[in-house]
């Protein structure tokens, strides 16, 4: 901007647009930087296949059972 710019007060209508415009950059960085990092479907999908490995580790090796005779030991030590 200019410095006569600067100067004259803007429109509520000018504010909106750049407003808008900024929105559009900003989404547009954010989609490109996802895109760059991976974090589109293929991530979501190991996340969730990784949180199910680990739920079944945790049953398989017999966690839930240890875990309910430790809470239930310390309940009748009360």
């Amino acid at each position: 901007m200019a410095a006569t710019d600067e100067r004259r007060p803007r429109t509520v209508e000018q504010v909106r647009r750049e407003i808008e415009a900024e929105r559009r950059q900003l989404a547009a960085a954010v989609a490109s930087l996802r895109g760059e990092m991976g974090f589109g479907g293929t991530r979501r999908a190991q996340l969730q296949i990784a949180a199910v490995a680990l739920a079944a580790g945790f049953v398989l090796t017999g966690g839930i059972g240890a875990t309910m005779r430790l809470l239930f030991r310390r309940a009748g030590e009360r």
